[in-house]
């Protein structure tokens, strides 16, 4: 075969319309072989000869997508020295475009014997079998895609509704779209279940992992897999179990239109990313690409024991932050999803390993200074998971200006809340407000705080409301995994009851956790199936569970339809009206009216008057009048004018039982109307006068306005 020099950037293979350009980055490589598969694994071996600053290239004329390719690179094997080359192990591209195939867990992918497992970390002679059809290959991929006028949708952060979602548990059960499609990109971008998503009103779809991921060997063994899909292997490829049409560079296309059908409807698509850590384990996984390509560039392996593997994920491994390779891998695989996959943004898992250069969590650590000024990825929307299993990893409300947190703090004081946990509210309201206690200090605006009430790990909102101790039997693991502090009521009976009071209760548990969510100052999330009432029968690690547990079930009987429906009202409300998602904190203060106005912002009690210290530190206290002053709003619009909006009167009671509110005085509003009511005991549209009272049923929310302008 003919092979030219090529040329060391852009790492991976890159076809230019005749030809492939092949480049790989090795320090400890003392040969590369560059492996050319056939249909029937048929290998042909080419020999990288050039190699600029440790990056090996070559460039193969008439080469093209669809091909499949490998490397085995050759170079020092020493465990207890961090090096673990072996070129009878067939490696994935690091920066692979497409991935074919899957593991089948044979003994060769691994490069110590089974028989003698001490040989992962002593041994100096490597195993000797080829994992070459055991393994996953890489896949050259035509990169010209007609994207036509794609545009991002561009949503500003503050009216940003985030819906997570799995590609397969949203589609593989949805009646209207076609058998073979279900599970797969072309699924999700299938025009029935982007109606969903646009009638429930949300603006951008955060995706559960979609870089190619595998299976833990231990899952398989057990008959289960990787579900949700934190075992990353490939950091540029769309896993090819959710490509409907093919994996030899198909899924690239299919993930592409899946992208631009979804900007059409103007709703951004936002990937949860694992780049802490890698699907190749401890010391004993499988040898996959990393770490047979340069283990101690690639992995933060322990210090004075470098045939172990520094883990702050509870995987096995973690990615070495310190390193230029890992950098420069994370950076150009972002860079990647944005320009040439056209998605809008990331979720980061674990976020707090990527601030570990040494031992500590720096907010002032190089993976955040190169995003920083990464004149791409700085403009995109950065969530932060801001948590790992390491010393001091719980960083919530720590991360820099320009990244936006998962809030783990609302989730769990809106679920005490609810469940009528005493001493509560002082956090209650903060949470409520935006979290300024969090984000204010580093500069950050309530957008800074991604509110939610549940998410992929852990109970589902149906669950949160219908159990109190986790039922994980199904994963295998005798029910030990899981949290098993979960926050969680099941209203009086665990599991599924036909009681038409705990039925009703635990309805309308619902229906006050997700208009808490709308009400809430900052970027709500809604879990997918949440508006449906999914349940996962109680499992709150659903992680093994590629079945009808974890996905979603389109079949809506009367009470789930009535869910979905309040869930859409619910979003709407906050869609349109600024005072439910300003920009800004609020200050207490009036703006430019009268000093004994009231507040942009004030707090009542029972009687309407406005809660002093007492009131607050009461540890029974479960109940809060919020008034929000829409004409308040010193905000500008787009042009520049003033922004004012109708005033709101949250009625909350958390209390087990009904409670007499009485409307404030007249300077707050002479008249109020109801627009939701969590309990239907008060008709939409009724009009209430300034002091009447008003019997909130007990664990219930009522929301009022009065319009703009119309104060007493």
């Amino acid at each position: 075969m003919q092979t030219w020099p090529g040329r060391p950037y852009p790492l991976g293979a890159t076809f230019d319309g005749t030809g492939t350009n092949f480049t790989l980055y090795s320090s400890v490589a003392q040969r590369v072989e560059l492996c050319l598969l056939a249909d029937d694994d048929t290998e042909t071996r080419i020999e990288v000869t050039e190699t600029d600053a440790h990056v090996w290239h070559v460039y193969l004329p008439g080469v093209g997508p669809g091909t499949r390719y490998g490397y085995r690179v050759h170079g020092p094997y020493d465990p207890a020295a961090g090096h673990r080359c072996n070129p009878a192990k067939l490696l994935l591209d690091p920066y692979a475009k497409a991935v074919d195939g899957d593991l089948d867990g044979d003994p060769s992918l691994f490069s110590y014997p089974f028989s003698d497992v001490a040989q992962a970390t002593t041994g100096t002679t490597p195993d000797p079998a080829d994992s070459l059809g055991h393994t996953m290959v890489s896949v050259v991929v035509n990169p010209f895609f007609d994207w036509g006028h794609d545009r991002p949708p561009a949503t500003p952060y503050h009216e940003t509704v985030i819906y997570e979602a799995h590609v397969k548990g949203l589609t593989m059960r949805h009646p209207d779209v076609p058998d073979e499609l279900r599970g797969t990109y072309a699924g999700l971008a299938h025009p029935a279940v982007i109606e969903h998503l646009t009638k429930l009103g949300v603006t951008a779809i955060e995706l559960m992992p979609v870089h190619q991921f595998v299976t833990d060997p231990s899952l398989a063994a057990k008959g289960l897999s990787n579900y949700w899909g934190y075992n990353t292997i490939g950091f540029f490829a769309p896993h090819n179990g959710y490509a409907g049409y093919g994996r030899r560079g198909e899924q690239v296309m299919e993930f592409k239109a899946m992208v631009k059908a979804l900007h059409q409807a103007g709703i951004e698509v936002l990937l949860d990313v694992v780049y802490n850590h890698t699907a190749e384990g401890n010391q004993l996984g499988p040898t996959l690409g990393f770490r047979g390509i340069d283990n101690a560039a690639y992995y933060r392996l322990v210090d004075g024991d470098d045939a172990h593997y520094f883990d702050t994920t509870g995987t096995g491994n973690s990615l070495l932050m310190r390193s230029p390779a890992v950098l420069q891998l994370i950076m150009d695989s972002l860079r990647y999803w944005v320009e040439e996959m056209h998605v809008d943004g990331f979720r980061f898992d674990l976020a707090a390993t990527l601030a570990r250069q040494f031992h500590e969590v720096d907010r002032l650590s190089a993976f955040f200074d190169i995003v920083h000024q990464d004149p791409v990825i700085s403009q995109v929307k950065l969530i932060a998971e801001p948590w790992d299993l390491g010393d001091g990893g719980y960083q919530v409300g720590g991360f820099p200006s320009l990244w936006t947190e998962w809030n783990g703090r609302y989730r769990d004081t809106v679920r005490d809340f609810w469940r009528g946990e005493p001493a509560t509210l002082p956090e209650f309201a903060s949470r409520l407000t935006g979290s300024s206690d969090l984000y204010e200090h580093s500069g950050r605006m309530p957008s800074a705080s991604i509110n939610f009430v549940t998410a992929h790990d852990g109970f589902t909102l149906a669950d949160l409301t219908s159990f109190d101790k986790k039922h994980n039997d199904a994963n295998k693991e005798g029910n030990k995994d899981g949290e098993s502090h979960n926050r969680s009521w099941n209203c009086g009976v665990e599991g599924p009851t036909d009681d038409p009071e705990i039925r009703e209760l635990r309805a309308r548990q619902r229906r006050n956790l997700l208009v808490t969510l709308m009400l809430s100052q900052g970027v709500p999330m809604i879990a997918h199936g949440d508006e449906i009432g999914r349940t996962q029968e109680g499992n709150n690690n659903a992680y093994c569970q590629d079945n009808e547990l974890a996905w979603m079930n389109w079949e809506l009987d009367d009470e789930r339809a009535a869910l979905l429906e309040f869930a859409r009202h619910a979003v709407r409300l906050r869609r349109d009206h600024p005072i439910l998602h300003r920009r800004r904190f609020f200050d207490g203060r009036v703006g430019p009216k009268a000093a004994d106005d009231p507040a942009d912002i004030e707090w009542l009690d029972l009687t309407g008057a406005r809660m002093d210290d007492t009131d607050w530190h009461q540890s029974y206290a479960r109940t809060v009048a919020v008034f929000l002053n829409g004409d308040a709003i010193t905000e500008t619009g787009g042009r520049g004018e003033a922004v004012v909006d109708d005033s709101f009167l949250l009625l909350l009671n958390a209390h087990s039982g009904a409670l007499d509110f009485t409307l404030p005085p007249g300077s707050y509003g002479t008249a109020w109307t109801v627009v939701l009511d969590t309990d239907g005991s008060a008709e939409p549209g009724t009009v209430l006068d300034a002091g009447t009272g008003l019997t909130v049923t007990g664990r219930s929310v009522v929301v009022l306005t009065r319009p703009a302008g119309t104060p007493g």
